[in-house]
């Protein structure tokens, strides 16, 4: 989370998908749900977003994101299960691999939907309890174990005492989003990283023949995969509404 360098070019590839989706933040309402360092928010408002809001329940790191971007930025204490703003207020909401780590996932997007616009969009990071390597803890399965189990793992590993982060499944996520239209930019951000901001993800040769082969193959091959991907990018909104960027090799894909 203070990686700075690669905080910003995650923040990158949410602004392309989000722009591909929506179209330009210029002059909207955009905030950070679980916004840490600020270094995403920061990145926001330098996309064009009139106002932008970074909301957190950590207060040390609060100050130290106001002191750093307070000035384009507006950095709020609040808890996910209670958002501080009024019903529709917000344009465009962020929420970038952070449901894993709070108590009660289902109420924080229930928070989000209400504050949310009848317009507006979310964008969501989502880590999937079936991809097979942690991403926390570097284990392989961890997420795929029961609390005890997954407790002794981390404890064995020297790498923590307690696995308190839970993850869910692509059937879970969906169900967990379920007041909402969610369309899947998995696959076009995989397939057309350059597109997204996303070039990390794919260097050198083999990575420049893996992107090859992720824009060329059958979709159907590909949504095979889909249950053990380990991270899913999401675009859902309050009402129907469909993708205003170019079409792409890879399509997102309404769920």
């Amino acid at each position: 989370m203070l990686d700075e360098a690669k905080r910003r070019r995650k923040a990158a590839k949410i602004i392309a998908v989000l722009e591909h989706f929506h179209g330009p933040l210029d002059g909207l309402v955009v905030g950070d749900v679980g916004c840490s360092a600020g270094f995403i928010a920061d990145e926001l408002a330098a996309a064009g977003a009139g106002r932008t809001l970074g909301v957190d329940i950590d207060v040390p790191g609060l100050r130290r994101a106001a002191d750093r971007f307070g000035e384009r930025v507006a950095f709020v204490c609040g808890d996910g299960t209670a958002l501080p703003f009024p019903d529709g207020s917000i344009d465009v909401l962020v929420f970038n691999h952070i449901y894993e780590h709070v108590v009660d996932p289902d109420a924080v997007v229930a928070e989000m939907h209400r504050v949310l616009s009848d317009k507006g969009t979310l964008y969501l990071g989502l880590g999937n309890r079936l991809g097979i390597m942690e991403p926390h803890y570097k284990l392989p399965f961890l997420s795929y174990l029961p609390p005890a189990l997954a407790d002794r793992y981390v404890r064995a590993s020297g790498r923590a005492d307690h696995y308190y982060e839970r993850f869910r499944t692509r059937r879970g996520l969906r169900r967990m989003l379920r007041a909402f239209h969610v369309w899947d930019y998995t696959l076009p951000v995989l397939a057309t990283p350059t597109r997204f901001a996303g070039s990390e993800l794919f260097p050198g040769v083999v990575g420049r023949v893996a992107q090859a082969v992720l824009a060329r193959a059958p979709r159907a091959l590909l949504r095979m995969t889909l249950p053990l991907v380990p991270t899913y990018l999401w675009v859902a909104t309050k009402t129907p509404r469909r993708p205003a960027g170019a079409a792409l090799p890879q399509p997102p894909q309404p769920l």
